[in-house]
């Protein structure tokens, strides 16, 4: 073969490696993890102002077909719950490009919130899913503070403003404030639950909004998700197997690490009891569930 010819060869493989890459369908693919909470309270957290910015480039990442979430979340805050889901809704309606979410462990209270901003909800069968509700927990000190000889001393302007405080005796009237936000809220929860999943439950309303979660299979049968996949092959089973997933993740500079190490160590006391009683309280979140 000629010199020629063998340059023509290796031009004509390189070109249609090419036009065959720039054919396959692509996919964003975005990971939200941890306790729902806000300003980054927990070691592995999810919160809107943290997170817009990758759910941004997830559907700005270009000739996408769909942007794909991995949701892994034991529940938390249901404002940043909303916010999230929120702008999930916002940027697929605005680009017109579908979503499709994944449970991996746990896609809980507000993690099957952030579940329900897909157009299609996958599980893996061991996936637990649902936890329909809201809960509030603290902390009753008024025997111990008693016990130990410390004088409670609080001053308010209106009567409700001190309710719930740990350090002093629960009224009922101050319990029914709690419950009827609580109320708000879950009745919110059942009304995004009826939106997305209203024709495809199987269930009775009451037997679903009991606070109670499942493991994949069940989730399915109740009409919870769509179906039991992984997310690359259910990915691959819908945009072909040569399907390009383009990961979203965030990036910490060496400079940016190097400060975030250096603040850690010189962070007082205070700061460290604060650290180690979120890492309780997200262990706790995710103990829950078995995990």
């Amino acid at each position: 073969m000629s010199q020629n010819k063998k340059c023509s060869c290796i031009f004509t493989k390189i070109f249609c490696k090419i036009f065959k890459r720039n054919k396959n369908k692509k996919v964003a693919h975005l990971t939200l993890s941890g306790v729902i909470g806000k300003d980054s309270k927990f070691e592995t957290g999810i919160n809107f102002i943290n997170n817009a910015p990758l759910i941004k480039k997830a559907f700005e990442s270009k000739k996408i077909s769909a942007v794909a979430l991995s949701i892994n979340s034991p529940g938390g805050s249901p404002v940043q719950s909303e916010l999230i889901y929120n702008y999930i809704r916002e940027l697929a309606e605005k680009n017109k490009i579908p979503v499709y979410t994944f449970a991996q462990d746990v896609s809980a209270s507000g993690g099957y919130w952030l579940l329900l901003s897909g157009d299609e909800i996958y599980a893996h069968n061991s996936s637990i899913v649902g936890s329909i509700g809201v809960i509030f927990s603290s902390f009753g000190f008024v025997d111990l503070i008693k016990k130990i000889g410390v004088d409670r001393r609080i001053y308010t302007e209106g009567k409700n403003k001190a309710i719930l405080d740990p350090f002093l005796p629960e009224e009922q009237a101050n319990i029914e404030i709690l419950k009827q936000a609580q109320k708000d809220i879950f009745d919110n929860f059942k009304d995004l639950v009826r939106k997305h999943r209203g024709g495809k439950l199987t269930k009775n309303e009451e037997e679903i909004f009991t606070g109670a979660f499942w493991a994949g299979k069940t989730a399915l049968d109740l009409g919870l998700i769509d179906g039991i996949a992984d997310m690359r092959k259910k990915m691959q089973e819908k945009f072909g197997a040569e399907v390009e997933f383009i990961e979203i993740t965030t990036k910490k500079s060496f400079i940016k690490s190097l400060i975030s190490e250096k603040s850690s160590s010189f962070s007082g006391s205070g700061d460290l009891v604060a650290k180690v009683l979120n890492q309780i309280e997200e262990r706790v979140s995710f103990g829950k569930f078995g995990l």
